[in-house]
């Protein structure tokens, strides 16, 4: 056993990127070889690593929504499940999953020009009203939740390129950082959680723990306090993952929200790893600088 809790001779830094299948019974069998003394349910001090949408499409340079340095931020992240292996408690990672028609997506819209709006396109509730983009799906619905995604969470609807997409490897974590959850799992006898967000047509859904409006007929839209309470019971919540600028910002924000609603002690556990951690680039927006901002 190294140093650093590393299985010797199976993880390399150079795997983060590669693609590959996660090695997952060698690593829960190496694991469970060099389990720790104590398993996590007799943690002292209780530690939740927290990580949101570590996935192949956000991380892998050829992903379909890459995240420039967001490979390293995964390398730096793997590294400190390792070195920290004894003092993480529970690990719960986010796993951002959509499908062909979504409210930010091409498919739900059409210009003028009958065409559907190109990646990276802000529609306007001005827009919509002088007729520049229309809804082709759900149009009550769609042309009111832009109106209040601009007057209750201050965004515009952003159109992305295709990512996450369910049945896809662009959905997957990066194997490499799948194989030290496992190996983390094994070793300290502990279960993952996985939490799947974003596949809710009508609605984004940046954060982990709620969409930005709830979609009041899909119950996996609105506010999981079940998980925000469980998250809460830890002594330290360390935060890390992509994107830097959008859903992890908006993740941090919604624990500082609910913990500062009902539960402000809560509020100063928190741990934000900005080092494993990177912004979404896009052409004439600096996300980075925005997002900087707001984490200040």
């Amino acid at each position: 056993m190294s140093p650093l809790n590393t299985p010797q001779f199976m993880y390399d830094p150079t795997d983060v990127g590669k693609r590959m299948a996660p090695r997952t019974a060698d690593f829960i069998n190496a694991g469970m070889e060099h389990r720790s003394p104590t398993t996590s349910h007799n943690d002292k001090e209780k530690l939740m690593l927290l990580i949101v949408d570590a996935q192949i499409d956000f991380c892998y340079p050829d992903g379909n929504l890459y995240v420039p340095g967001s490979l390293d931020d995964v390398r730096r992240l793997i590294s400190f499940i390792y070195k920290n292996l004894n003092q993480i408690t529970d690990i719960t990672a986010s796993m951002d999953t959509h499908y062909p028609y979504q409210i930010f997506y091409p498919t739900w819209w059409k210009g003028r020009d009958g065409k559907n709006p190109p990646p990276y396109t802000m529609i306007t509730y001005a827009d919509i009203r002088n007729g520049t983009w229309t809804p082709l799906i759900d149009p009550v619905w769609s042309v009111d939740y832009v109106k209040k995604l601009e007057s209750l969470a201050k965004k515009n609807l952003m159109i992305w390129p295709y990512h996450v997409m369910k049945g896809t490897d662009g959905n997957d974590l990066v194997p490499a950082l799948y194989e030290a959850i496992a190996y983390h799992s094994a070793a300290r006898t502990n279960q993952p959680t996985f939490l799947t967000k974003g596949t809710v047509p009508q609605v984004e859904h940046y954060g982990i723990f709620r969409a930005e409006v709830e979609y009041p007929k899909d119950v996996n839209s609105l506010l999981n306090t079940q998980i925000l309470n469980k998250i809460a019971a830890h002594d330290l919540i360390y935060v890390a993952g992509e994107a830097k600028s959008h859903c992890v910002l908006e993740t941090m924000k919604q624990l500082v929200e609910y913990f500062g609603t009902y539960q402000p002690d809560a509020i100063k556990k928190i741990r934000f790893l900005m080092d494993c951690t990177s912004s979404v680039q896009a052409p004439g927006v600096d996300f980075d600088t925005l997002a900087n901002m707001e984490l200040d």
